[in-house]
């Protein structure tokens, strides 16, 4: 026999992807049914109908208020939280990858601790911090996002890292000052570019944390949108879980544009 022996593929069958994905679904569907059966329910058994959904949609009530102050504090500590991920942690991923390799390791270390520590354990050693935050940039909501940029590291580096990896750095940055560019400029218009995907959805990923986020706000005393929704269900549960609702779902589609868009971009650059 002549001819190199073939590797061996284990990659799953179409009966196994079948029913990995239909147990999946059923993990993730289930509850989410449930959640919008239980905000139809009324007061007589097996009668449903949408009051509280158009209530909610047409802001004919000021019951919600609260609720509707929380989500608007938690887009704002989404956005702020987004800019000090790709302030901070972006410039200085790429420089350790190109200037000091030998700290890959300890910024790495550094990016996951958060991971490793309770959220309980973390606010103890922010409320001193917060004393000073409050004394200088005052008590608003969107301070918060100082302690949610130390909260989402782990997520954004490691979404960044996996385009960094998959990237040549140092080709690409020695190429753009070979002719000419400085710095900041290979920075923004040869770098980023490059890490796009990994921007994304450290982005993405940042932002589904910080609207789930409810220790760090409850024990700090800021109002943001799981805060309110626990105020909010101690006296109408069923908007609460509507709100839930709109919150997982607003998650889930921010990720599933990211993804369509990396997908898009790859084929786009392979054609």
């Amino acid at each position: 026999m002549s001819g190199r022996a073939r590797p061996l593929r284990l990659a799953p069958g179409p009966a196994t992807k079948a029913v990995i994905w239909t147990v999946l679904g059923v993990f993730f569907l289930v509850p989410l049914v449930s959640m919008v059966e239980f905000t139809l329910r009324t007061a007589k058994p097996g009668v449903y109908n949408v009051d509280r959904w158009v209530a909610v949609f047409s802001g004919a009530t000021h019951r919600y208020d609260r609720v509707y102050q929380g989500l608007g504090n938690s887009l704002v500590l989404a956005a702020v939280t987004v800019a000090i991920v790709l302030l901070v942690l972006l410039p200085t991923m790429v420089l350790v990858e190109l200037r000091f390799p030998k700290l890959r390791r300890l910024l790495e270390g550094v990016c996951l601790l958060p991971i490793m520590i309770p959220a309980i354990v973390m606010v103890v050693g922010l409320a001193p911090t917060y004393a000073v935050v409050t004394d200088i940039f005052g008590s608003g909501a969107w301070t918060l996002a100082f302690a949610y940029g130390i909260t989402v590291l782990p997520y954004a580096y490691r979404a960044i890292q996996g385009s960094v990896a998959a990237t040549d750095l140092v080709t690409l940055t020695e190429a753009a000052r070979s002719l000419g560019s400085g710095w900041w400029t290979a920075f923004w218009r040869v770098i980023v570019p490059g890490l796009r995907r990994g921007i994304l959805a450290a982005s993405a990923l940042s932002v589904a944390v910080v609207l789930g986020e409810f220790t760090i706000a409850s024990l700090l005393s800021r109002v943001n949108l799981q805060t309110s929704l626990l105020l909010v269900s101690q006296s109408d549960p069923f908007v609460a879980v509507i709100f839930a609702l709109l919150a997982l779902v607003f998650a889930f589609v921010l990720l599933v544009i990211v993804d369509r868009v990396v997908s898009v971009r790859r084929r786009t650059a392979k054609g």
